[in-house]
């Protein structure tokens, strides 16, 4: 057993280098489609044991089909099943904050079903992509994908991207049990809205390390109104700086017509009308108002914070249903009651003129509720009749439990750029597992997730019967959109307590970087996690993070090179031996100039640390079994004293996480002081402002 568990270990023999290239970037779209990712080799899945697909788009769960296998004793465990799956990947209109705007859904529907799994279960899934105009891809986030690296999910690293009226096959085996995700990994479909949950449970027979009665499952979001080709162009844009439509939500009013659009060097300018964010649990949020009572706290976000009326919807909901015709006649008879004495007139023409005129306010009052019952019955149409009408979109995601159980609480984040805390008012987390690895448990009033985390925690219901919020706000920049809010309901709650009744619970100061650091730093490995079987080769790779303009635009780059993504993918390369052919088969820089200043911006460097960045589509090699470290060197970005916190995520691999520390690496020191003995396993890790990660 190897006295030094290294950063990362390879597990998979094909292709390591092209998954550790995602490291860099997020794919864009191939410029070419020569290649098609190959098929699962033949001795993959026996004959008996091909699954096949359903013949028309399921629109309810997969059913699963077992998998045959030879006869075995009655202590051995059951068979693997295959779960089958049809999605048409398509454009929606939805509501998912009471605002209707178009996304990306699966069959018709946001966010996409979630996949239930055991270990070792095969799952397959047909992707056709229904979208018009753009592929598609989905990356199965925390999966391994030990021996089927094409279905990945990564469009110019393992597979071409599925063209519109085309379909792709996924087809890989759940390899352990955990708390993942789905989600498009092509331009920005995720953000658009295509992703969704993938629960792996134990296989039957095996026992969790820790005891709980039921589950429940939290999948975590920020959304925003501004259509993801309009930010992906911001982001593109040219003139040294790249244009975000403001994190989280811009609520600030600057006048008529005028927004403040957040440039990554610090500027800032008014262009046009706001666009806005919502955070979403499960898929739901609430744009316009709160659902909790709004205090202090909540101003200091949206000084015109408000709180959701709940008889607003059954406002809109009676204006649709409300009989016009019906409506008519009273409003004719009342007419008539008030003017009697119009059938004492002797004069005929006088007498119909009285009527005409009952009869004239009895059309407009028809008018007026035919208007108004359009009006509310489109509302409802479009769901945006708020979150407690019956057709809503945007409902409060209410979590019931009952009394004196113990619940397991699986929380994923899959923003775009949000960090959150998670709060259960009145109610302590105990941590027990992350991205899909059991860790030793730690008790926490909250806890904070970076972008593609996932966690499990344990919830005790000993409080009292009754509701109580669970808050989700933003951490890491200065919050200007609401908190997203559920419940959690005692079953027992009684009258008058199926709502909550106090304020919700504040996120901490979004400045008390200190607070995830104690909460990242104390997640150790459970007894019996593995640990490498060598040690490491050679010195770590050094990743240096920074951010720095090539030819007038804004880029990310590793060690001074930003990655361009070839043509055919990496996958297809290797597996046609046309590495030379599709991209540059030099090594990738392992290190950085060694005087270069990590809290100085990439124009404030001395001239001889000063390295121009280029972009390139090279690789790291490694050999099958190697351990290698990497180190992720956070700097200063383009603005003076500014450094931000940054999730990394590894496909195909879990690794483990030896250290954390403030300023610059030194091998020599630092290396000395790495958790050695328990360090946690995971796929998705934070590198800490002006810090590194090892």
């Amino acid at each position: 057993m190897a006295k030094h568990p290294g950063s990362l270990v390879v597990h998979v023999q094909l292709l390591m280098c092209c998954t550790l290239m995602l490291l860099f970037a997020r794919p864009v779209a191939p410029a070419s489609r020569s290649f098609v990712p190959p098929a699962p080799a033949p001795t993959a899945l026996s004959p008996t044991q091909e699954p096949t697909s359903p013949a028309s788009p399921a629109l309810s769960p997969a059913t699963p089909t077992a998998v045959p296998a030879p006869a075995l004793s009655p202590a051995s465990p059951p068979a693997p099943k295959t779960w089958n799956f049809t999605w048409n990947v398509e454009y929606i209109l939805w509501a998912p904050d009471c605002k209707q705007r178009g996304m990306i859904g699966i069959n018709g529907a946001f966010p996409g079903p979630t996949i239930t799994a055991k270990a070792g279960d095969r799952i397959v899934v047909v992707v056709n992509n229904h979208l018009h105009t753009e592929g598609v891809v989905i990356h199965w986030h925390g999966i391994r994908q030990i021996g089927t690296p094409w279905a990945d999910g990564t469009a110019s690293i393992s597979q071409c991207a599925i063209n519109p009226g085309e379909s792709f096959t996924y087809n890989f085996t759940a390899d352990k049990a955990g708390t993942f995700f789905y989600h498009g990994h092509f331009g920005m479909q995720r953000a658009a809205g295509l992703y969704g949950s993938l629960i792996v449970n134990k296989t039957e027979g095996e026992k969790e390390p820790f005891d709980y009665d039921d589950e429940l499952n939290m999948l975590l979001s920020d959304w925003y109104h501004e259509a993801v080709y309009a930010q992906a162009a911001g982001l593109e844009r040219k003139e040294k700086h790249f244009q975000w439509i403001g994190e989280p939500q811009v609520t600030q009013n600057f006048g008529t017509a005028a927004q403040s659009f957040v440039f990554w060097d610090g500027t800032a300018t008014k262009v046009g009308v706001p666009r806005l964010q919502t955070l979403l649990i499960n898929g739901k949020g609430q744009f316009d108002c709160t659902l909790g009572v709004v205090g202090k706290f909540q101003r200091g976000i949206h000084r015109d914070a408000t709180t959701c009326d709940r008889r607003d919807g059954a406002k809109v909901e009676q204006m649709c249903d409300k009989d016009c015709a019906k409506e008519t006649i009273q409003v004719k008879e009342r007419c008539i009651r008030r003017r009697r004495w119009c059938g004492w007139l002797l004069v005929e023409q006088w007498k119909k003129a009285c009527w005409e005129v009952c009869a004239t306010e009895a059309e407009q009052a028809n008018a007026v509720c035919v208007d108004k019952r359009a009006v509310s019955c489109e509302t409802i149409k479009k769901s945006e009749c708020g979150p407690f009408c019956r057709e809503t979109q945007c409902g409060p995601l209410v979590l019931d439990v009952d009394p004196g159980k113990t619940y397991r609480l699986r929380i994923a984040s899959t923003t775009s750029l949000s960090a959150l805390n998670v709060q259960v008012q009145g109610h302590k987390m105990t941590v027990v597992e992350a991205d899909g690895n059991y860790v030793t448990p730690f008790v926490v009033d909250s806890i904070d997730l970076y972008s593609g985390d996932s966690y499990s925690v344990l919830i005790k219901t000993d409080q009292r019967p009754q509701a109580y919020w669970i808050s989700v706000g933003v951490r890491g920049r200065k919050p200007k959109t609401l908190p997203a809010l559920a419940i959690l309901r005692y079953s027992n709650s009684g009258p008058g307590s199926s709502w909550p009744r106090a304020m919700p619970p504040a996120t901490p100061d979004w400045e008390d970087v200190n607070l995830s650091k104690n909460f990242t730093y104390i997640i150790k490995a459970a007894p019996g996690t593995p640990k490498p079987e060598r040690e490491p080769t050679g010195d770590p790779i050094v990743m240096l993070n920074t951010q720095d303009v090539v030819n007038d635009q804004v880029k990310w780059a590793i060690n001074h090179v930003s990655l361009r993504l070839p043509t055919t993918p990496y996958l297809g390369a290797y597996y046609a031996r046309a590495e030379r052919d599709v991209f540059d088969t030099a090594e990738a820089p392992r290190g950085f100039n060694a005087s270069y200043d990590i809290m100085k911006p990439p124009e404030a460097q001395a001239p001889g640390a000063k390295t121009p960045t280029t972009v390139s589509d090279r690789v790291y090699r490694f050999k099958d079994g190697e351990v290698v470290d990497v180190v992720i060197q956070n700097a200063n970005m383009r603005k003076e004293n500014t450094s931000e916190a940054h999730p990394w995520h590894l496909h195909g691999h879990d690794f483990w996480v030896l250290g954390y520390g403030e300023g610059r690496y030194n091998h020599t020191v630092h290396s000395q002081k790495l958790n050695k003995v328990n360090p946690p396993l995971r796929n998705t890790v934070v590198v800490f402002p002006h810090g590194w990660t090892a």
